[in-house]
């Protein structure tokens, strides 16, 4: 990783010639992709593929941010209005305008290609979330080079895309993972360019692709997440200049023509918005404005006491986050080599900032994981992991993680379907295999046939939880059972409203135009033609009753449906009812 990394300080034994015992050849799998570029990326991209695929077609809409994004898009296509931001009736902030635009080709594609129903499809609106998670790893890649070797940037980019959190986020039709992508992208450039210049280096090779790259990045994370979006960039620039006294390296990026090609790129975005419609109020919402507002109103401990992202880190970014103690020490000697003093200014001031002002949610700190797995694939190679004693039982929860995660969702199925979900078994006991494996063949000589066998037990993870478990939870999904059930009635377009049940899921599976209103507004839909149904929850059933008996309407209940409404944390009973007179 670099000339030392700590091993001046410690007694480190020769790596042998021949590995004993390989990760049962995922090893030797290593090595062989590692031989060329071409052979890495095709690589990560099917690792990246296995992991994300699971689930990703079958999953329904997750309330709620992602239902309501999906929901956004979908009147967009709806309306042809590609400007006109809402929430049925409700006028939202343009900061996601392009990311909007991004599911709408997708759906778009889809129906020209005759896909019925594409537009309630939601793995059509979660494709650029898949395409940049993949965008991602790729970069991971890419940007561990200019630190590592290719066979530990492999290996980098592995430790990445098995992480939980980068799971969760490549499956949700949202803007962090191409906004991700594009950071990464950034990051690599600056790194390649703040490298050459401690080696001494006057140009950057090739001399305009790493410039065009950084550039380019910069302009769509301005255009994808707004002017907040530079953050991390902004500081990691900062810290490096402060502890070097210099910014001389910053020269190599082209600055004066990347400024210009900057202003392109946002020329050429302003001039699409306008031409679609928007305004010039709009266009400052997609570059960022409202920023500027939430900065005046940031509170300092945003959604919980700081430290709550770096105890979250240990769980979100498993099974990278079990060895990333172990290197600290190792890191801590060398910090002042120009690698890791790069790796920590992307790291160490941005995780403080969130730790400090942002919401304790953990996709914040996603663009900052990368660095943490190439210090880690580095420190694997180079064996400086450290052998403390108050370290060394960080290895068995490679084998504790699985064990929590499977127990957990054969409780979850239990009291969600009264099925003990017996088909989620053997990939729960493969992925404990290999985290047992992972934790007893540990030793810091070994650690990477550890690290490999921990990355498969992540895949067999992704596999059950994601591709088996979640899809069947039926009752964790209760708009799914309520969409079914209004598409089967037997009238041809049937509206309805709802009354206490209102997740955003519900508006995108059913129709733009359900209504959602309180038990009184139920009553009142009902009796204002036919094919009209209502959802009502079990604690609005009372007052429904009561108002349909003051204006004299006549109902039915059609069915029940009983469920789980995760996004609030309890039990829901929704009854359906219809018009008596209808």
């Amino acid at each position: 990783m670099i000339e030392r990394f700590g091993r001046e300080n410690q007694d480190i034994p020769p790596r042998p010639t021949r590995r004993a015992n390989p990760g049962r050849g995922l090893v030797k799998v290593l090595d062989f992709v590692s031989l060329t570029s071409w052979r890495s990326y095709v690589f990560l991209i099917v690792c990246s593929l296995l992991f994300l695929l699971p689930g990703f077609l079958s999953i329904p809409p997750l309330d709620r941010e992602e239902a309501r994004f999906a929901q956004v898009t979908r009147q967009m296509i709806e309306s042809a209005n590609y400007v006109d931001v809402r929430f049925q009736n409700e006028r939202l902030g343009g900061e996601d305008l392009a990311a909007y635009w991004l599911q709408g080709t997708m759906v778009q594609i889809a129906t020209a290609a005759g896909l019925p129903r594409a537009q309630v499809r939601v793995w059509l609106y979660r494709v650029p979330s898949l395409i940049g998670a993949i965008g991602a790893v790729l970069f991971t890649f890419w940007t561990a080079t200019a630190f590592v070797g290719r066979r530990d940037a492999v290996l980098a980019g592995m430790i990445f895309s098995a992480s939980l959190v980068f799971g969760v986020v490549a499956r949700l039709a949202s803007p962090v993972a191409m906004l991700l992508l594009l950071n990464l992208a950034a990051m690599g450039a600056m790194a390649r360019a703040y490298l050459a210049w401690q080696r001494g280096e006057t140009n950057l090779r090739p001399r305009w692709a790493v410039a065009a790259i950084f550039w380019t990045a910069l302009g769509g994370s301005i255009i994808v997440g707004g002017i907040s979006a530079l953050m991390i960039i902004a500081l990691t620039v900062l810290t490096l200049a402060i502890l070097d006294r210099s910014s001389g390296w910053i020269a190599l990026l082209q600055p004066l023509w990347g400024v210009l090609w900057l202003i392109v790129i946002i020329a050429l975005w302003s001039a699409a918005v306008f031409a679609a419609g928007g305004d010039g109020h709009l266009l400052l919402e997609t570059l960022g404005a409202p920023v500027f507002e939430r900065l005046t109103s940031m509170s300092l401990f945003n959604g919980g006491p700081p430290g709550l992202q770096f105890v979250m880190f240990w769980a979100t970014f498993w099974p990278g986050a079990t060895l990333a103690g172990l290197v600290v020490p190792a890191v801590w000697l060398a910090r002042r080599e120009p690698n890791l003093q790069f790796l920590l200014a992307w790291l160490i001031p941005s995780w403080i900032v969130i730790e400090l002002f942002f919401p304790k949610m953990p996709h914040y700190v996603l663009p900052l994981l990368p660095a943490v797995a190439i210090m880690v694939a580095g420190a694997i190679e180079r064996k400086v992991l450290s052998d403390s004693p108050w370290l060394a039982h960080g290895p068995m929860w490679w084998f504790v993680v699985p064990a929590i995660i499977s127990v957990g969702a054969v409780v979850a199925s239990i009291a969600l379907t009264r099925h003990p979900a017996f088909a989620v078994w053997p990939f729960a006991a493969v992925a404990m295999i290999l985290g047992l494996a992972a934790w007893l063949l540990y030793d810091i000589n070994r650690a990477e046939r550890s690290m490999l066998n921990a990355i498969a037990a992540s895949l067999f993870i992704s596999f059950g939880i994601y591709g088996v478990l979640t899809p069947v939870l039926v009752s964790a999904f209760p708009s799914v059972q309520l969409s079914r059930h209004l598409r089967n009635m037997t009238c041809a377009q049937p509206m309805a409203a709802a009354a206490g049940f209102h997740e955003p899921s519900l508006v995108f599976m059913t129709s733009t135009s359900t209504l959602l209103t309180d038990a009184s507004g139920a009553a009142d839909f009902l009796q204002q033609g036919p094919c009209r149904f209502v959802f009502v929850e079990a604690k609005q059933e009372r007052a429904f009753a009561q108002r349909a008996d003051t204006i004299g309407l006549r109902y039915a209940v059609v069915t029940r449906v009983e469920g789980y409404n995760y996004s609030k944390g309890r039990s829901v009973s929704v009854a359906i009812f219809r018009s008596e007179d209808n």
